[in-house]
């Protein structure tokens, strides 16, 4: 090699999808999501997307207020590190944990929320709803019937430059479990008609295998 040569830098590892067919415990899930990005920031481990569904249960993020436990005896409650506030995850609601190297994509994290967003709102338009955001309202939503109701979340965290946590569509899971809180401190009154949606509820009969498969093509299509 001549003197002055570069190195040549070796490829990325391409990107790694993880489907979950039975439910996972929360604390096994991240668990796992912390090792994978750990690796992922030792360069020992690629990206990956895991799909998959929780046990029913509450997750608290970083700002989640204690007044927004309406039922703390309903179902487990865990602290997630994640930001956000409250939410509810069970069967029925597809999940996607994102560990991607955002360092390695430019760092910015404002950008990595809004293709997030963009990322549901593919999915959503490939399954023939339209998916929209909402200023000062976290989460993706839809209008019908003259309401708007919130059919997707999303919470994120960012540790050594590698993203973890994610989204979570509802596709056709328990709602009668998010009365138990406040979903992300939204609160629906007369004035402000918002509650929580799913697919099924929206007459979209949509399997987990079809809306595994919206959630690729999206992701590749917003990601690369």
């Amino acid at each position: 090699m001549a003197p002055g040569t570069p190195l040549a830098q070796p490829a990325p590892m391409p990107l790694e999808w993880r489907i979950s067919e039975s439910l996972v415990d929360y604390p096994t899930a991240l668990a796992e999501m912390e090792a994978r990005a750990a690796a992922i920031h030792a360069g020992t481990a690629p990206e990956q997307v895991w799909l998959l569904e929780h046990p029913p249960l509450y997750t608290a993020g970083t700002s989640a207020r204690a007044e927004d436990l309406l039922l703390p005896e309903a179902l487990p409650v865990f602290k997630s590190g994640r930001g956000g506030q409250l939410t509810y995850h069970g069967p029925g609601q597809r999940i996607g944990y994102v560990m991607l190297d955002l360092k390695a994509r430019g760092g910015d994290l404002r950008r990595y929320v809004h293709d997030l967003e963009a990322w549901i709102i593919g999915t959503l338009a490939r399954l023939g709803v339209k998916g929209e955001r909402r200023d000062g309202r976290i989460g993706i939503w839809v209008s019908h019937d003259g309401r708007e109701d919130k059919i997707a979340a999303l919470g994120v965290r960012v540790r050594h430059g590698v993203t973890f946590h994610g989204i979570a569509i509802n596709r056709d899971p328990e709602l009668a479990h998010f009365a138990g809180i406040v979903p992300c401190g939204i609160r629906e009154s007369a004035a402000q008609p918002f509650g929580v949606t799913s697919l099924a509820k929206l007459g979209k009969a949509v399997s987990r295998g079809e809306l595994d498969a919206a959630l690729q093509s999206s992701f590749h299509a917003v990601f690369g």
